[in-house]
């Protein structure tokens, strides 16, 4: 049973469909589809060919490049390049700071930043999180002092995604220490490579490394890359959020994970039959099957509900807790899939040293690990079913 859509609607997923069927190199496929560790190539790679497509930013204004996409389109989009096998969009430019520059960015901060995130040659990355202020962006300490037509700055922020990789990050920073917590957060640019900046990987549970921390001593940012208005970030903040959680559900990665169980299952057997025949594994396929369902028919409740107007923060952070449950109920089942098959992992197997069997049983552990921080990034599970909590009881 699929959620009602109009021919308009349809008539667009069909056509992100078809692009990707068109666009996307089998090569890159089949490393997404095996779980193999991408590089930078491979994910901007794609973005440029999404936007030679135009269909990179389509979510932005027509004014600022994009195609004023609707969320709901927004979601069939990113549904049908997880289901092609399609690397993960990055969102760090295209969701995250494009958006936020065409709502709160001054002409020039346009005109500098917009285009290199249009053509997927300017490289981001989010500063949010801190040793003492993950979930709680309240309480982060990175400062940013005035000194005439700069602002200094000095701090730490952790678990930043591809910061090895990136040219700029936008930064939460405490300009103002007076007064509540939220009041003295700006939004600010800061070039990665300015003198003062330094990135340290941090390797993962499944041994890759994606994450880093970011320093700050005594880094000289120009007043000119303060977004919005001094110790007014908070609400850019929000507003960023709102953007990142919309689509945290990730139905389409789910689809595809639940497709790649069923199609290793034809080739595993249990004392000599199809495992797939196994009554406790067409239980378990059943019952993910029909989360899975109940999830998207959620989330496009919600995506729908977007479009005439914002959703509310308990109905998303509903989506955050059901969407990372259930991504990591996915994944403890293809190991439990694997049974002893699951015991050996190479974090760093690729095609070329591996046959296509093993790099799938490989892809398969790796998953399993990244799974395990769903329930935490982009704000805990925990923080999530406060708000919840709040929005519902009143407490």
């Amino acid at each position: 049973m699929r959620f009602p859509l109009t021919e308009d609607e349809e008539a667009f997923r069909a056509s992100v469909r078809d692009f990707c069927a068109r666009a996307l190199p089998p090569s890159l496929k089949e490393k997404v589809e095996a779980g193999v560790d991408l590089d930078r190539a491979d994910y901007v790679g794609w973005q440029q060919t999404l936007g030679a497509g135009g269909l990179l930013c389509g979510a932005w204004p027509k004014s600022h490049g994009g195609k004023g996409w609707s969320a709901l389109q927004s979601y069939l989009f990113d549904e049908e390049c997880s289901l092609a096998g399609a690397p993960w969009l990055l969102p760090f430019g295209v969701n995250y700071l494009g958006p936020v520059l065409c709502e709160f960015g001054s002409e020039e901060q346009k005109r500098r930043y917009l285009p290199g995130i249009l053509d997927a040659t300017a490289f981001w990355c989010q500063g949010y999180s801190e040793p003492d202020a993950g979930s709680d962006l309240a309480s982060l300490k990175t400062r940013a002092v005035r000194d005439g037509n700069h602002f200094v700055g000095t701090g730490r922020k952790i678990w930043t995604t591809m910061a090895h990789w990136a040219d700029g990050i936008f930064c939460l920073v405490r300009t103002w220490a007076e007064g509540k917590p939220q009041a003295g957060i700006s939004f600010l640019l800061i070039d990665l490579k300015a003198p003062g900046v330094t990135v340290r990987p941090i390797v993962s549970m499944e041994g890759r490394h994606h994450l880093n921390e970011v320093l700050f001593e005594e880094v000289r940012v120009p007043v000119a890359d303060l977004v919005g208005e001094e110790n007014a970030g908070w609400g850019i903040a929000k507003f960023l959020l709102g953007n990142e959680r919309l689509l945290v559900a990730e139905i389409g990665k789910q689809k595809r994970t639940l497709r790649l169980i069923r199609e290793g299952l034809d080739h595993l057997r249990d004392r000599g039959a199809p495992l797939s025949a196994s009554p406790w594994v067409r239980e378990r396929l059943a019952e993910l099957d029909a989360r899975l369902m109940a999830l998207e028919w959620t989330a496009l409740g919600i995506v729908r509900a977007a479009d005439s107007g914002a959703p509310s923060p308990a109905s998303v952070s509903m989506l955050k807790i059901r969407g990372s449950e259930l991504e990591q109920a996915l994944t403890e089942f293809a190991m439990e899939v694997l049974g002893p098959a699951g015991l050996h992992y190479d974090p760093h197997l690729k095609p070329g040293n591996a046959n296509p069997v093993e790099l799938r049983r490989n892809g398969v552990i790796a998953r399993l690990l990244a799974a395990r921080a769903t329930s935490i990034y982009g704000g805990s599970n925990e923080i999530q079913r406060t708000i919840v909590a709040r929005a519902l009881l009143g407490v």
